[in-house]
């Protein structure tokens, strides 16, 4: 399983990059293996604002459907268009092609409260070992 060094993590399994103060947002390798084949997506528009930890999108796989939730507040100023036309794209690439949004945060000390790649590896070893 791939945890990117340079990203954070949001404990919902969302991921953010950050530049200057547009957050790129996606789901985890470990979101979508979890969800199995992903059949839809359903993302919010242009100009929508979006609040952390409140869902903004709906991930469908052929085992269940998931809220997909904001790990930073924001406009979102850009959308992956090509995502509801090839959602497989999130289980082939999660961390590449397959970004969902990009936001411009209206608060960037929220990324404080997401985690390392180290601190998320840790997070899903805790999660497994509570699953056992």
């Amino acid at each position: 399983m791939e945890i990117p060094s340079q990203l954070r993590y949001s404990h919902e399994h969302e991921w953010v990059a950050v530049e200057d103060n547009i957050a790129t947002i996606g789901i985890t390798d470990y979101a979508q293996e979890q969800l199995g084949d992903v059949v839809y997506v359903e993302l919010p528009e242009v100009g929508t604002q979006i609040t952390k930890d409140e869902a903004f999108g709906v991930v469908e796989s052929v085992k269940a459907v998931s809220d997909i939730y904001a790990p930073v507040s924001g406009t979102v100023t850009e959308v992956n268009v090509d995502l509801p036309d090839s959602p497989e794209t999130i289980n082939e690439d999660p961390y590449g092609d397959a970004w969902m949004i990009r936001v411009e945060m209206s608060d960037p000390t929220e990324l404080d409260d997401l985690m390392t790649a180290a601190e998320y590896k840790k997070f899903l070893e805790e999660q497994e070992k509570d699953e056992e």
